[in-house]
């Protein structure tokens, strides 16, 4: 889909749909023009969306519905377009699932959701002066960003596809060992893989406990339940590991001085196995 060099949308109160929708636009052209109004002028050559009834508008009688019976909103509509231009297919299929998704019942259903919310602050209080339109440019910008950053942790994601892979293939007693570290949940959650190890930003190692789903907080395997929360000098002595530094009260993270001591610690994990 090639956008045109200007688009339209209504004007007065905006919503997080038509605030999306631009920056969704402009993100795809920075250069793109986003004028506002009340009724799209007759001679506009530009692309229309959340106003107008076409294709980006979803106000009107039998405006499509998602197969999970989410209506589209114009974000959606959109998105739906270009997102696959932005992402591969399956991620932004995803992103439309976790992210587009809940916009869009928002702006059909007025259901509620905090990142709407967040948005629909932007707009002028009633007993300002502030321009509509001005506030309008100020709320895409800050949506660009969100929607920017969000983007580019889902490439980071696919990026780390390869060296998440080639570690999990010398994988060994359950354990991954990884040289540095990169997004891994989306690679190992659905693996036989109990933990991975990688280095810390603080200096040492750290053992992640992977998670036994998506979407849910279950582990595989925990950490031991002596070794949760323990102070820096109490966990060599309990755990009989002598670089064993740090253990989240939720069992699901270690630090620890070498990467031995840290695979040490996901075996020790593996034998206890506490569930």
């Amino acid at each position: 889909m090639q956008l045109p060099e200007k688009a339209f949308t209504h004007g007065g109160k905006f919503h997080a749909d038509d605030v999306f929708s631009a920056a969704l636009l402009k993100l795809c052209r920075p250069d793109i023009t986003i004028l506002r109004g009340y009724q799209v002028p007759e001679d506009f050559d530009g692309l229309v969306f959340d106003i107008g009834d076409g294709p980006f508008d979803h106000h009107a009688k039998g405006s499509p519905v998602r197969d999970s019976g989410v209506p589209y909103a114009a974000f959606g509509l959109l998105w739906r377009e270009l997102g696959p231009t932005l992402l591969h297919p399956d991620d932004a299929r995803r992103f439309d699932e976790g992210f587009v998704q809940p916009l869009d019942l928002d702006d059909n259903t007025g259901c509620g959701n905090q990142l709407a919310n967040s948005i629909m602050a932007y707009n002028p209080m009633w007993d300002s002066t502030d321009s509509p339109d001005a506030c309008f440019e100020k709320a895409v910008e800050v949506a660009r960003d969100i929607l920017d950053h969000k983007l580019e942790s889902i490439r980071a994601i696919r990026r780390a596809e390869e060296e998440v892979r080639a570690a999990l293939a010398k994988c060994r007693h359950g354990v991954v060992r990884m040289r540095r570290f990169a997004p891994w949940k989306q690679y190992l959650i659905p693996s036989k893989a109990k933990f991975v190890v990688f280095p810390s930003q603080r200096g040492g190692w750290c053992a992640q406990a992977i998670p036994a789903g998506f979407g849910t907080q279950a582990l595989k395997v925990a950490f031991p339940r002596a070794w949760a929360g323990a102070r820096e000098d109490e966990l060599p002595a309990i755990s009989g590991i002598e670089t064993l530094r740090f253990c989240h009260a939720g069992r699901f993270l270690i630090t620890t001085g070498t990467e031995e001591d840290a695979i040490t610690a996901c075996e020790t994990a593996m034998a206890f196995d506490e569930r």
